[in-house]
């Protein structure tokens, strides 16, 4: 029953921005942990972004730091992913991650394809 529902994918060009959601469902999200990781094609999983559960503390990926920003409505359990500057190295599947701090274990959505190109 524990749902995580990427959305906001989708075709851009270098320079431009786009902005992922994250809805999530059936667990305890106002205090999980939430991360954004991406997989560029032919690549390994790289972790994004943190957000803490309160969203008062967050952590950025060298390469995006700068360009993107993390941050969640716990009121609509939702987090967001706001890409800025975008490049085409940015080009991944985005998934969303919650670490569940009361069963101590983590949760992934299907991902969401964001490809940068002219």
């Amino acid at each position: 029953q524990v749902q995580l529902v990427e959305s906001g994918g989708g075709l851009v060009e270098p320079g431009g921005s786009l902005r992922l959601s994250c809805a999530a469902s059936g667990f305890s999200f106002s205090i999980a942990i939430m991360r954004w990781y991406r997989q560029p094609p032919g690549k390994g999983r790289e972790l994004v972004a943190t957000i803490s559960s309160a969203g008062g503390n967050t952590n950025y990926g060298d390469s995006v730091k700068g360009r993107f920003t993390i941050l969640r409505d716990n009121a609509k359990n939702t987090v967001y992913l706001q890409m800025n500057s975008l490049k085409p190295e940015d080009t991944a599947v985005y998934y969303c991650n919650a670490w569940d701090r009361l069963m101590r274990y983590d949760y992934w959505g299907q991902g969401t394809q964001v490809t940068v190109s002219p």
